[in-house]
């Protein structure tokens, strides 16, 4: 890793709306300048996408901006990102996701130049890669799509360039489902951070061509599967937290490859690489419910600079349409987190603070992100000589920080999920700092028919 100290070493400086680095928008948003500003996630309702359907595709994303804008601008809001997540047909079809690129910035342009509401577009093309099996993560034909959509959609409009990238997910939707630590520390520490390394210097190869801005990643399909596999109650909700920290090692490759933030929301690695990078980061929580229930909901805000939702789809509420209800509602939020900072430090910390305590003792993966507890784990995610070593660290001080919570009092878990706890930690220990010799102790143990080595480098 290229980080071996933190940019913010205070808990008291990890804080929602400032950023060590702020990325300036072209429209002029200062993302960690001072300010949250809020970030709108949302989706088709359930219909296809063929030819027949095209025109209504658009009219459905056309109608989502003018919402989400003309309520932003009745709200008084200071700026707006709009996150257009790509499926998989518009991936596919690259013109359909650049035709939409282009639909929502002629919206956000005209509201720019005739009210002077500052909005961008966070482009996320989705990963294809992942629907081959086994995955061809270098040599698939699937890559050339994907590309496309991100160079032609930035020239069309899409300003902040972003990915779920799901380079390790072969081995690690398996070790999710076994509880099996060492299989995810490969997942992601090994194959994760090799595929990251590939992809970023693409990506940000064509933020610098076509003059736009890397932003970063997200372990989504990681991390966020974890969270909604233990809030169904099918692993461990300990497990799920410290997959949460295993992640961070393949996130934060986006920014030593060039990207500058914000990340995306959905991962929750922000905090972490807000600590070690100084980017600003995007955050989602009590609004994602719309897409997924999550522990998670107040503290998830505590040091965001764009605060999202989730996927809302376009559908008719008794108020309006759902992405303009969304709108408002992260808005409202925004509101109190921007007059906290304008109030001085002591406000804008008492709020953090009250933002923090309210979940932090309810469930592991609130605990690890927490102000202090990021800075905590963050010093142990960036001292070792390799990602593995960095990986096994940081989670075991996040184990430590669980098991401390636990024999206090403060943080109550089931029985059952306590019996993992020396599981795993020997099989933590178990991790040698060398990834030569990781790679070689995980081999033998790994199904060779779901993954292909070669794929990364291996």
């Amino acid at each position: 890793m290229k980080y071996k100290n933190l940019v913010i070493t205070n808990p008291e400086d990890l804080m929602f709306g400032i950023a060590p680095s702020p990325v300036k928008t072209r429209r002029g948003l200062e993302i960690g300048g001072g300010q949250v500003y809020t970030e709108l996630n949302f989706t088709l309702p359930v219909m296809s996408i063929d030819d027949n359907s095209l025109n209504q595709v658009y009219s459905h994303y056309r109608d989502i901006a003018q919402g989400a804008l003309q309520r932003a601008l009745e709200l008084n809001t200071k700026g707006v990102v709009l996150e257009f997540e790509t499926l998989l047909e518009m991936t596919k079809k690259p013109d359909i996701a650049v035709e939409i690129v282009k639909i929502m910035n002629d919206i956000c342009e005209n509201f720019y130049q005739n009210h002077g509401l500052k909005s961008e577009i966070r482009l996320t093309p989705n990963d294809l890669r992942e629907f081959e099996r086994p995955a061809k993560q270098r040599t698939t034909a699937l890559l050339e799509p994907m590309m496309e959509v991100f160079e032609r959609g930035a020239i069309a409009g899409g300003d902040l360039l972003s990915i779920e990238s799901t380079g390790g997910k072969e081995i690690s939707d398996d070790a999710l489902m076994m509880c099996d630590i060492k299989a995810e520390v490969f997942a992601l520490s090994v194959l994760g951070v090799r595929d990251m390394k590939f992809l970023w210097q693409k990506i940000v190869s064509i933020a610098d061509k076509t003059g736009r801005i890397a932003a970063g990643d997200s372990a989504c399909g990681f991390s966020n599967t974890a969270m909604v596999l233990a809030e169904k109650k099918y692993i461990p909700r300990l497990f799920a937290a410290l997959v949460r920290v295993i992640s961070v090692v393949r996130s934060i490759v986006a920014i030593e490859e060039g990207a500058v933030g914000p990340d995306k929301d959905c991962g929750y690695e922000g905090p972490f690489l807000k600590a070690i990078t100084g980017i600003p980061i995007s955050m989602e929580g009590k609004t994602a419910a719309c897409a997924h229930l999550s522990p998670i909901g107040n503290i998830a805000s505590a040091c965001t600079d764009l605060w999202s939702n989730e996927s809302v789809q376009n559908i008719k509420l008794l108020s309006g349409m759902a992405p303009t209800a969304y709108m408002e509602q992260l808005e409202y939020d925004v509101r109190l987190m921007n007059e906290a900072l304008r109030s001085g430090k002591m406000h804008s910390q008492i709020l953090q603070q009250l933002l923090v305590n309210s979940d932090i003792y309810t469930d592991p993966q609130a605990l690890v992100l927490s102000p202090e507890n990021v800075i905590r784990i963050s010093k142990e995610l960036v001292k070792g000589e390799s990602y593995v070593a960095n990986a096994r660290n940081g989670t075991l001080a996040a184990l430590d920080i669980i098991e401390e919570a636990i024999n206090s009092g403060q943080l109550k878990i089931p029985e059952l999920e306590a019996m993992y706890l020396p599981i795993l930690r020997d099989d933590l220990n178990s991790i040698p700092d060398s990834e030569d010799d990781f790679v070689n102790m995980m081999m033998p143990l790994l199904d060779q028919h779901k993954f292909i080595p070669a794929e990364y480098g291996l």
